[in-house]
Formats: structure tokens, C-alpha cells, sequence
């Protein structure tokens, strides 16, 4: 199973075409809050950027928070949403260590579930997928990290 990452956050100049193709492509709408990866700055003008998207956690707090198991942990990490499931209840979003599910005002999470599809927009080939198997776990509820 493949997750998404982005080792080479350096390149990125910020213009937010991750997050408008995942908002769009995936989740049909044209809000870059309503995507998978948000970018956001690092700090200011010259510190540069950081992607803000699921991390593939182990056992996922997010899924553990879910009230109605709309969020289902993956084998490898990371989950799967299944949106009919889902209550709209927004306690998935504070449970996330790293701050990656946006609620929009109706209630509706958007995370990244590791699709790939904002890929192949980054004009600088800031992201790319990689093999969970080559990624070890920090421990069971952290997020997965490269192996040394």
C-alpha cells in the first residue's frame, strides 16, 4: 500500500495547486480548505512552506474518536472515510496529532486519504507516493516516518 508524502517540501513555492486539484478532483468542490493537503507557511516570506495532510498514523486517533466508525484505520495506516457513515459530529478533527482534518461549516471532514491525485499538479514535484513498507512506525500511535 502506497501513502502519500512530501520530501521535498523545499521546492514548494506555495501556489496551492496540491490542494485546489485534491478539492476539486476528488472531493468536487473549489476550496482549498476542502482538500486533503493544505499548504501553509512555514513562518513567513523567505522560511518557506509545509503540506498539511494525513500522516498514515498506526492505530489513527481520528478513527478512535469517530463515534460511528465513519473512520476506519488502514492495514498499513492512515484511514478510509466512508461518508455515509459519518454524523458530522467534528470530534475526528481534534483527535488528529498533526492537525489534518478540516471541518467544513456543515460538518463535513476533509482529509487526505492517500489517492495520489494532487500529485501530478505540484509544478515543482514536491509530493510523491511511497510504499508503507518502506516507511517503519514511530511507535502504534504516531505517524509513519522514513526508515533509516
Amino acid at each position: 500500500m502506497k501513502i502519500l508524502t512530501a520530501p521535498r517540501m523545499d521546492r514548494c513555492i506555495g501556489c496551492h495547486s496540491c490542494s485546489l486539484a485534491c478539492a476539486r478532483l476528488l472531493h468536487h468542490r473549489l476550496s482549498w480548505d476542502t482538500a486533503g493537503i493544505r499548504i501553509q507557511s512555514s513562518g513567513g516570506l523567505t522560511t518557506g512552506f509545509t503540506a498539511v495532510y494525513c500522516l498514515a498514523c498506526i492505530s489513527p486517533p481520528c478513527a478512535e474518536a469517530c463515534p460511528t466508525g465513519a473512520l476506519q484505520p488502514r492495514r498499513d495506516g492512515g484511514i478510509v472515510l466512508r461518508k455515509k457513515l459519518c454524523n458530522r459530529c467534528g470530534s475526528c478533527a481534534p483527535a488528529c496529532p498533526v492537525d489534518a482534518i478540516y471541518i467544513d461549516q456543515e460538518g463535513e471532514p476533509f482529509l487526505c486519504l492517500h489517492c495520489g491525485l494532487c500529485i501530478p499538479f505540484c509544478p515543482h514535484d514536491c509530493l510523491e507516493m511511497a510504499e508503507a513498507s518502506n516507511l517503519r512506525p514511530r511507535s502504534s500511535s504516531k505517524p509513519l516516518e522514513p526508515a533509516s
